[in-house]
């Protein structure tokens, strides 16, 4: 498509989308005029915005006679006119400086990652913690409730994952007991899936000698730590950013359906997990996608990589369309590949 812009299509559209990156206002044709490197008249400028309209990348809003990209324009803008430099030294080690330190977790590590991203683009950071494929060294269920039990599993790079558990009705204490004595004994020093089948043929050829109601517990369990979540736990920090900077009614609406995308975590986790198929940062804006579809909002995301390349997880940022892209793509980046040395 942005081929098949003339040069100067592709300057005034270009300068509204900066105008709009920058102020979040709609921007008229004698403005435009003003901003050019060439002279075109007005009238000429509003004819460049009509054809634009007309192929869906502008629109105008009701209250003003200026345009604004749509969220297809933003697509379009990102994929072919954004020029993307290096990360800044400044941000850059900030985000070094941030994430160092020798005895932090695993999780601590990635928690500091997400706030500093947080913190440095504005909005809010996010990032999926590495699934649970390392060895256990710990492993504990913790009666809630009656029917819910929290189980912590510890792993033997630092993860810690906390799960619940629906639990069989009347299971008694001692029940809890018992199956963390069994798995414990079967898991530690060895990762979920490799333990699963192996503890479940034993459960089914009636070898272990667990009762019937924590028989149940621990087969439900294993059906949910080993086999349920294709991604790991989801990390969100800075929500509070996305409120900085609201321009009009329109952008709250949006912040609030972001709120709720953040609140619900399902539609993140589902694209956090479709990153490991992706090479390098990825770039979700508004509804314009099947797995995103959250008008008016932008994510930038990029999976990271343990020492033996593969992907385990994925940190980025979200936030309203917009955003400062050039900016914000080498900085998530960098801290990908940096959060990837750390882990791996």
């Amino acid at each position: 498509m942005i081929r098949e812009l003339n040069e100067r299509s592709r300057e005034i559209f270009r300068q509204i989308v900066d105008v709009y990156l920058e102020t979040g206002e709609p921007i008229g044709s004698r403005t435009i005029s003003r901003r050019l490197s060439v002279s075109l008249s007005p009238a000429t400028i509003r004819n460049v915005m009509a054809d634009l309209e007309d192929a869906g990348l502008l629109f105008a809003p009701h209250t003003s006679a200026g345009r604004l990209p749509t969220e297809a324009g933003l697509r379009l803008f990102v994929d072919g006119l954004l020029g993307v430099g290096n990360l800044g030294d400044e941000d850059r080690l900030a985000i070094a400086h941030r994430c160092a330190g020798t005895g932090v977790s695993i999780e601590g590590l990635l928690e500091r990652a997400t706030e500093t991203l947080s913190g440095l683009s504005r909005c809010a950071g996010l990032v999926m913690a590495p699934k649970t494929d390392y060895p256990l060294k710990h492993i504990e269920l913790v009666n809630l409730s009656p029917g819910r039990t929290l189980v912590v599993l510890v792993t033997e790079n630092g993860v810690v994952e906390n799960r619940i558990v629906e639990t069989p009705a009347g299971l008694p204490p001692s029940a809890l007991v018992e199956a963390s004595n069994y798995l414990s004994a079967r898991l530690v020093g060895r990762t979920l899936e490799e333990a699963r089948a192996e503890i479940l043929a034993e459960l089914q050829a009636h070898e272990a000698e667990l009762d019937q109601l924590t028989t149940k517990l621990v087969e439900s369990g294993l059906a949910i730590w080993a086999g349920g979540e294709r991604g790991g736990s989801l990390i969100v920090r800075g929500q509070a950013h996305l409120l900085e900077d609201v321009q009009a009614i329109g952008e709250l609406e949006q912040i609030r359906s972001l709120f709720t995308a953040l609140e619900t975590k399902e539609t993140l986790v589902r694209v956090l997990s479709m990153v490991d198929k992706a090479d390098g940062v990825q770039i979700f804006i508004g509804s314009g996608n099947a797995l995103f579809n959250v008008a008016g909002c932008a994510m930038i995301v990029s999976p990271y990589r343990d020492g033996r390349e593969r992907i385990i997880g994925a940190i980025g940022v979200i936030g309203p369309t917009r955003i400062n892209y050039a900016r914000i793509i080498p900085m998530v980046d960098y801290t990908a590949k940096l959060v990837g040395r750390l882990v791996g």
